[in-house]
């Protein structure tokens, strides 16, 4: 009996050791996952030259491969739901890989000049009552994929519209199963002669602060370039977008250009990668024989 238990506690030891092995060659280290990202600073050229943005020093830019990377596999979001994601903001004093880390989603959407003429008439409190029996409904599709509910809270700041700078902004609480702590989903819409530019700030609720505070050089330093403006629009030849801003804030215009999905990107991030099954157990024999704290963040496939 002796000899059973002496060899299983051999063979375990040699099992521990090999996924620990296992585990330093298959995860980078926070540093490490970072480096690969990618970061820009300067002025950086936006869907093609139709806009650009002056990233402020207090800040970092990540294109399109690493935005994806970063929400996919350093956020946890779904694949293919960062498809459209052309950049990102990430402010320069945190790394996203933290609790105190966040980040601007960009995306823009090219389906046409929206009109504003509504926008001082919309009935806001009207429009998030609908946006919360959607947010239910699609609650169902999103548990069939392993995804916790999500309930929208509520406005953390009501839509606001400049129509001098062709500017919409406004921010949602929103809450994850059960989890206790809310994520802040801050929205900023750059409307354009032929699209909309989307900056979705994503954080913990207690980034507000911060939040309101950065706004202001964010909203500075992303511009159309001319010939793409809001005033260059020529009537009665350019495309109309078949929503307007009551739509941007609603949802419409993410369901009429397949958008949803980068809707997940904005609602799911700070969701940050989850060890499930084998690989939970890799790490914790990891940690059990002294090979050094090291974050689970994939490699590069």
């Amino acid at each position: 009996m002796r000899r059973v238990i002496g060899s299983v506690f051999v063979l375990f030891c040699v099992v521990a050791t090999a996924a620990a092995q296992y585990a330093d060659e298959a995860y980078l280290t926070r540093e490490e996952f970072e480096t690969q990202l990618g970061y820009q600073s300067g002025s950086i050229r936006l869907a093609d030259g139709v806009a650009t943005i002056d990233v402020p020093a207090s800040f970092r830019f990540l294109g399109a491969d690493g935005s994806r990377r970063l929400l996919t596999e350093g956020w946890g979001n779904p694949p293919g739901s960062a498809d459209d994601v052309i950049g990102m903001l990430i402010p320069a004093d945190a790394s996203p890989l933290t609790d105190e880390g966040w980040g601007i989603v960009i995306m823009f959407d090219e389906s046409g000049y929206v009109k504003d003429e509504e926008a001082a008439s919309i009935d806001y409190s009207k429009v998030l009552k609908e946006m919360q029996k959607a947010t239910r409904a699609e609650n169902e599709d999103r548990q069939k994929q392993g995804f916790e509910p999500i309930e929208l809270v509520g406005w953390a700041e009501p839509p606001h519209y400049d129509a001098v700078a062709h500017k919409l902004y406004w921010a949602k609480e929103l809450a994850f199963g059960s989890d206790p702590g809310h994520t802040l989903n801050y929205c900023i819409r750059i409307l354009g002669r032929r699209g909309v530019l989307h900056l979705n700030a994503v954080a913990a609720m207690d980034h507000l602060p911060t939040i309101h505070e950065r706004t202001p050089e964010v909203l500075a330093a992303v511009h159309f370039n001319d010939g793409h403006r809001y005033t260059d629009y020529v009537h009665g030849t350019d495309k109309v977008a078949e929503y307007g801003v009551g739509g941007l804030i609603l949802g419409v215009a993410a369901a009429k250009v397949g958008f949803f999905k980068a809707l997940l990107v904005a609602i799911l991030a700070l969701k940050k990668v989850l060890i499930v099954g084998v690989l939970a157990v890799f790490a914790f024999l990891r940690k059990l024989f002294g090979r050094g704290q090291r974050t689970t963040i994939p490699p590069t496939s």
